[in-house]
């Protein structure tokens, strides 16, 4: 008997597959006619095996007579109430052929196996790239048609993606379930945990295929790569300006838009980015942590203090394009430049005069206006300009920082001394 055997000897002759009994033969034969027999009257589905439609009719009715013991689950199939069971016993029968990995499903360890073989067999209909996985390709292709079917219960945002809505809904729940087990920082989602975890063990995955930097997140790899390519995939939908991250983007978009959303909490001023609102507060709190390693010096914003630094280490990165003259602030080139371009583009509002820097403007402007900001801070006199001010507060201190180079005679005033200097010159000439 070929039962007590285990001999098939039914043999497909379209794909040489062997069965047991000639019945199942008959049923295997159906996938190669593609004749599905047996159709559900509700939706017009069609089916191979009767026994299939049995199954797909459940949907229909809810019923759901198959039970899992161990949670009281309940399923429309036997095989889905084995699948399910696998979840209790941890058991795990389909293993990877080229790694250790084991899987509860078949289709979990096909998909698992594309990660090797690099197999991507779903494209994009609207494009060219390709996906492991259908559900990917789906979520891929709502960026072309713009579908966004999950709606926030909370609020009217959509998303085009399930795991994004759960995420989305955590910023109005305030939910954070995964805690970090060295810090007890919690988190919304455990990418964001992994993400966490790595600072404390400095673990960095993700290398750069063009140079040696690692990033601890993939993302921040894809965002740093963008500097060797040159790629710029985020453009302005007001101009032609493009980004390569999309937080630049949004940020710039709002120079168009006039949106600030920062607001500071000591007083009413609105920003359009976070970091200044935070370099703003700090004029209300004082606060200045970053402090000079070569003096005492403290600033509220780095890069003020990176510009104090090259006071002491003589930097000057900034060079001209058309001398040979260098500088150590960006500002200070252009101005400089400005000298061989010949252009002005500060235009005085009263008349037709142009400057070069924008402090020669308001310098110029206080003549029209009458505007004289700086008050004598030991008679009631004031000046349009500091340097007027400096020159005037000498006659009540007595102050003489002007020494002549020639004897000891001291001057308030830099016009003085050369006056003064030219005494000596003459005598000089004479005694030539």
């Amino acid at each position: 008997m070929n039962i007590h055997t285990g001999e098939k000897q039914y043999a497909c002759d379209q794909c040489g597959k062997m069965f047991l009994w000639a019945s199942l033969l008959k049923k295997h034969l159906k996938v190669h006619a593609k004749k599905k027999p047996h159709s559900c009257h509700l939706c017009g589905k069609s089916f191979l095996h009767l026994q299939s439609l049995k199954v797909h009719q459940r949907i229909h009715t809810g019923e759901r007579e198959y039970m899992c013991f161990e949670c009281e689950k309940t399923f429309s199939s036997e095989s889905s109430l084995k699948l399910h069971e696998r979840i209790h016993t941890g058991e795990k029968p389909y293993k990877c052929s080229h790694c250790d990995k084991r899987f509860s499903l078949s289709s979990n360890l096909k998909t698992h196996e594309r990660i090797h073989t690099g197999e991507k067999p779903y494209k994009c209909s609207h494009c060219d790239k390709r996906f492991s996985q259908t559900v990917n390709l789906k979520t891929h292709e709502r960026i072309h048609t713009g579908e966004k079917p999950y709606k926030c219960s909370h609020c009217d945002k959509r998303l085009n993606n399930l795991s994004s809505l759960k995420t989305h809904e955590k910023i109005h729940t305030g939910e954070k379930p995964y805690k970090c087990l060295i810090c007890d920082k919690r988190f919304s989602h455990t990418r964001d945990l992994k993400t966490h975890g790595r600072i404390h063990t400095g673990e960095k995955p993700y290398k750069c295929s063009h140079c040696d930097k690692r990033f601890n997140n993939i993302s921040g790899l894809k965002t740093h790569e963008r500097i060797h390519t040159g790629e710029k995939p985020f453009k302005c939908s007001h101009c032609d300006k493009r980004f390569s991250q999309t937080v630049n983007l949004k940020t710039h978009e709002r120079i168009h838009t006039g949106e600030k959303p920062y607001k500071c909490s000591h007083c009413d001023k609105r920003f359009n980015v976070s970091s200044s609102l935070k370099t703003h507060e700090m004029i209300h709190t004082g606060e200045k942590p970053y402090e000079c390693s070569h003096c005492d010096m403290k600033f509220s914003r780095s890069v003020t203090l990176k510009k104090h630094d090259r006071i002491h280490t003589g930097d000057k990165p900034y060079k001209c394009s058309q001398c040979d003259k260098r500088f150590s602030v960006s500002s200070s080139l252009k101005t400089h430049e400005r000298i061989h371009t010949g252009e002005k583009p500060y235009e005085c509002s009263h008349c037709d005069k142009r400057f070069s820097r924008s402090v020669s403007l308001k310098k110029h402007e206080r003549i029209h206006t009458g505007e004289k900001p700086y008050t004598c801070s030991h008679c009631d006199k004031r000046f349009s300009v500091s340097s007027s001010l400096k020159r005037h507060e000498r006659i009540h201190t007595g102050e003489k920082s002007y020494k002549c180079s020639h004897c000891d005679r001291k001057f308030s005033r830099s016009i003085s001394l050369k006056k003064h200097e030219r005494i000596h010159t003459r005598a000089a000439r004479c005694v030539v």
